[in-house]
């Protein structure tokens, strides 16, 4: 217990999460003991839900493990039909519908437990919201019904999730709590294919087998935004990777041109860095460049664009930033830089502290260099060379 990552958030944040598993359990212990017994016909409508969603779910899962790729959030998926569901089923068998988020979890690689269950309560709290939302006995029936159902749905489950991800991280990128437009779409695209699920195995219940081809299609769609991140990421920090940062500053750049307004640019150096990597192993060097990335997050102002401009460089684009504005963030980032322990082990796998690391960091400006971004890199770098010949640690403008 006292190794799970969940102790290691803030308190505000853990007592958040446990209080959505708590409420989820109870409410779902109440649905249990509270709902009658369903039909025949309930039965067979979950049954053949049940069976095609946990076939795509299995399907979809071995492919990822075969293929060796790291799901993200199969949350689309189960939105279709759990929007179906909240519809045709009455509450405890909704229960039951509600054991496929669990599944992928189970099947799914996820090194955060906490972070599962906590999802898997939040997807649960939201499904019962929706329910109730349209009638919790005989849910009333309607095009009005069905767009509540999976607005509800849809806002109250990304809604606990975002003020779990704030809470955990009051730092937090924008699109890392809400998520951008594109699971916004897809999230919309899943619950009106639920409905239209919902209308077909009312019909006739054995409509829901059909459903598995398009279960599966927007499954793969829903990792669409995961793969393009990976793309856009620099795997070991987690920051704009070199190339995505460059269409970042240059859009940034574009931006501030017509209006004159003033950017700075920062460009970082760990200071010999290859002794950590040849001293005590290249691990230890990952370790390091994680922790001045979370430096780097934790420093700079929520517009700024950071970036891992390769090896042990960082680079930092600051919008509406002088020259007085760049150098005191690149004083703040130094100063914490060189703060830092890192926990880390060595070649032979013992444990150790890494300390006394440093960093040199050039400062260009838009009011000297103009708004080309090869002139501000040119001119960060010569500052940047500056610094290391001064001395080291230090802050020099260009």
């Amino acid at each position: 217990m006292r190794r799970w990552l969940l102790w290691s958030l803030r308190p505000v944040a853990i007592g958040y999460v446990l209080l959505v598993q708590a409420l989820a359990v109870l409410l779902v212990a109440l649905v249990v003991a509270l709902t009658p017994v369903p039909s025949a016909r309930q039965w067979a409508v979950f049954a053949l839900l049940a069976l095609t969603a946990g076939s795509v779910i299995l399907l979809t899962s071995l492919s990822i493990t075969v293929r060796r790729q790291v799901r993200r959030d199969p949350w689309t998926l189960h939105i279709a039909y759990l929007a179906t569901g909240i519809l045709t089923l009455p509450p405890n068998l909704l229960v039951l519908l509600l054991l496929g988020p669990a599944l992928h979890g189970v099947l799914d690689v996820r090194p955060e437990l906490h972070r599962w269950l906590f999802t898997t309560g939040a997807i649960t709290l939201a499904t019962f919201s929706a329910r109730f939302a349209i009638g919790w006995t005989e849910p009333r029936w309607g095009a009005v019904t069905f767009v509540l159902a999976g607005a509800v749905l849809l806002v109250v489950r990304s809604g606990l999730v975002a003020l779990g991800i704030r809470l955990r991280n009051p730092r937090a990128a924008r699109v890392d709590v809400l998520g951008e437009p594109i699971d916004v779409l897809l999230g919309i695209v899943a619950a009106s294919l639920g409905g239209l699920l919902a209308v077909a195995v009312t019909a006739e219940p054995a409509c829901a087998l059909l459903a598995g081809p398009p279960l599966a299609l927007l499954d793969l769609a829903g990792q669409l935004p995961q793969w393009r991140r990976s793309a856009q990421r620099d795997g070991k920090t987690g920051l704009a990777n070199a190339a995505h940062w460059d269409r970042l500053a240059r859009a940034e750049l574009a931006r501030a041109r017509p209006r004159t307004q003033p950017v700075g640019l920062l460009l970082l150096d760990l200071d010999h860095f290859k002794r950590v990597n040849d001293r005590i192993g290249h691990m230890a060097g990952d370790a390091v460049l994680v922790a001045v990335a979370e430096v780097l997050r934790a420093n700079v102002r929520r517009a700024d664009v950071v970036g891992r401009f390769g090896g042990e460089e960082f680079v930092v684009l600051l919008p509406g930033a002088d020259a007085g504005i760049a150098r005191a963030v690149a004083d703040r980032v130094r100063v914490a830089t060189a703060a830092l322990s890192v926990s880390t082990r060595d070649t032979r796998g013992r444990a150790c502290e890494l300390d006394g690391l440093t960093a040199s960091i050039g400062v260009a400006t838009t009011a000297r260099f103009g708004y080309e971004l090869a002139d501000l890199l040119s001119a960060a770098d010569a500052a940047l060379l500056a610094a290391k010949a001064g001395g080291r640690n230090l802050v020099a403008l260009a």
